[in-house]
């Protein structure tokens, strides 16, 4: 049932109603307040006035005079006398220097005076703050009065319009299988209910950021071709209690009125976080009450209608338990980062609309990219497009991609960068030590790039490593060797020039947090074994942690990490000193060239 909305009113009827107020205010009200009280008196009096000198002005009038008195506080007053045969009453105004004329010029009453002075301000102020009052009322999601607070601001996408199928999502072949299930009842839920099955009433995708759930739930929609409702948790947010239940009420009002629909609510944690006693005066009442009616809402609709709840979130973690029970969001389907093989397919999509060379190797760019989500391999495209368009070229190429990759991972080149000579020189031995002492072990990922031309993130040169296929365990022997890794440039550094710089502060970061993760995470540890020390929190959302055991467990903890981290840095040097001469040489061609390839590099190792 539509809602029956008043007409609006032209845009000339609110000119002519302004113009016709006007026009009274001129011929009607400002006249009439503006005329002052003027008081009638005799032509002796007249005289009176004129011969002690404190008339000020003199009017002939229509068979009258009309002469102004100020008082002794600057008042002026009025008076009026009739006309009277005085053939010397020009000389006697002249020699009383008063100034005359046909008419005293109108000036404005104290009623007017009053009104300019104190209404008019007020009312200036009163129509500002209505229309201010008003366009907070708006963006507090009111919609403009009292009536709408409980409005949802939801965007309503009909039919297909979402623009997006399951073609243009790709690397998530997990999460669309179990998304194909949901379309299928909504096009045939007759299937479904000879059965007696019903369709899950909501279903929580859950991944980091930038994986692409948005893009799933506007898929399913597109693929359904039914109505797709889509509102951010924190449009729910109000600062009135009860707002935010009101729109949940009014948001699920829609959906039944419009089912079978999709209703996707992005960000869900901003409103469904565990509910507990910690508010102090009730500070969390506005957050709880809509949680509250969204869990009665979710219980409260027939799922035979075919409203599906589809709601994304970075934080599963911090949900309430309440809104994860069957019969709610009865799916947590996982939307991570993609493999090897979806992020080749990724790339491949987005690259549909942009002019790429046929040349250009997907696989390459998708295993120089290992951890990078959807939308970071979006922009990777989209960044290799714009180089290609700054070096004049209307195809990308090979090469634009791999240095959009290196503009994604570390920024872009600091061309004005100065750097001395020395310090040159200092970084790269630093990247050649990590080089070397990752060729020179096994279980390592070969060597891609190396290069000493500064970055906007700061790095000050990088060594690029990618790996040859996709690695989802790490043993024991790997971890360390990648720990001995990131000491291979600072043990570079102690070698050639006998001291050290804060050059090597990232690598430090890395090993340590490695070398701890070993002992209190993965179980690599023999004093402690398989226990399980630190617990990992925001999984999704750069996994925070926080240590379970007692001091003098965390002091041990430290100690081993501080053992294991030494004796990766001891051997890294020893490979080092096993290799001083080609230590030298892949430096001294490093810095010549300033960028050197893995080929480049593993042939002047081989000697080739």
């Amino acid at each position: 049932m539509k809602e029956k909305k008043s007409p609006k009113k032209s845009w000339i009827y609110y000119y002519v109603m302004t113009f016709i107020v006007v026009v009274l205010l001129n011929t009607v009200v400002f006249p009439f307040i503006s005329q002052r009280e003027v008081k009638e008196v005799g032509y002796n009096n007249f005289l009176e006035d004129l011969e002690k000198g404190k008339i000020s002005e003199v009017a002939m009038g229509d068979k009258q005079i009309v002469y102004s008195i100020k008082d002794s506080k600057g008042n002026e007053k009025l008076y009026k006398t009739g006309e009277w045969p005085d053939d010397d009453l020009v000389n006697r105004l002249k020699d009383a220097g008063v100034k005359f004329s046909a008419e005293i010029p109108k000036q404005a009453s104290p009623m007017l005076n009053f009104f300019m002075t104190w209404i008019f301000p007020i009312l200036i102020f009163f129509i500002l703050g209505q229309l201010l009052s008003r366009t907070l009322i708006k963006k507090m999601g009111g919609g403009g009065n009292a009536m709408t607070f409980g409005k949802a601001n939801a965007k309503i996408y009909v039919e297909a319009q979402t623009g997006k199928t399951f073609q243009d999502v790709a690397g998530q072949d997990e999460a669309k299988e179990a998304l194909t299930e949901i379309v299928d009842f909504l096009h045939n839920p007759n299937k479904y209910s000879e059965i007696g099955a019903k369709l899950p009433k909501g279903a929580l995708l859950v991944g980091p950021p930038g994986t692409g759930k948005t893009l799933l739930a506007r898929a399913v929609a597109g693929e359904a071709q039914v109505p797709f409702f889509s509102i951010s948790g924190s449009e729910f947010v109000e600062m009135f209690v009860g707002m935010g239940a009101a729109k949940v009420r009014d948001l699920f009002k829609q959906a039944n009125e419009k089912a079978p629909c999709i209703v996707f609510i992005d960000e869900i944690d901003t409103i469904g976080k565990k509910r507990d006693n910690g508010g102090i005066g009730g500070g969390n009442d506005e957050r709880e009450q809509t949680l509250n009616q969204l869990l009665t809402e979710m219980d409260g609709f027939d799922g035979k209608k075919g409203v599906v709840i589809l709601a994304a979130t970075n934080r599963p973690d911090s949900l309430d338990k309440a809104l994860l029970r069957p019969g709610r969001f009865d799916r947590r389907i996982p939307v991570e980062l993609p493999d090897l093989k979806g992020r080749e397919e990724i790339l491949k999509v987005h690259a549909k609309g942009v002019k790429i060379s046929e040349n250009v190797d997907f696989n390459t760019i998708a295993r120089a990219t290992s951890g990078a989500s959807g939308a970071e391999l979006e922009n990777i495209i989209n960044e290799g497009a714009l180089r290609a368009v700054r070096m004049g070229r209307e195809i990308v190429l090979q090469e634009d991609l791999e240095e959009s990759v290196e503009v994604v991972i570390a920024g872009y080149q600091r061309k004005g960068a100065v750097i001395s000579q020395k310090e040159k020189e200092i970084i790269a031995y630093h990247e050649i030590g990590h080089a070397l002492v990752a060729a020179s072990q096994t279980d390592s990922a070969p060597v891609h790039k190396i290069t000493i031309i500064p970055r906007t993130s700061g790095a000050l040169g990088y060594t690029m490593q990618v790996e040859e296929g996709e690695h989802v365990l790490m043993s024991k022997d790997e971890a360390f060797n990648k720990i001995v890794t990131f000491t291979g440039g600072r043990a570079a550094e102690e070698l050639v020039f006998g001291s050290v710089t804060s050059g090597a502060s990232n690598d430090i970061e890395q090993a340590t947090k490695l070398a701890r993760a070993m002992i209190s995470r993965y179980g690599m540890s023999e004093h402690f074994d398989m226990v399980a020390l630190e617990t990992v929190t925001n999984q999704y959302l750069g996994g925070d942690t926080s240590l379970a055991c007692s001091n003098e467990t965390a002091t041990k903890i430290d100690e081993e990490v501080i053992a294991t981290v030494k004796s990766a840095h001891e051997k890294a040097i020893n490979i080092l000193k096993d290799n001083m001469a080609k230590l030298h040489e892949l430096s001294a061609y490093l810095l010549e060239k300033e960028t050197i390839t893995g080929e480049e590099f593993m042939n002047i190792l081989n000697n080739k």
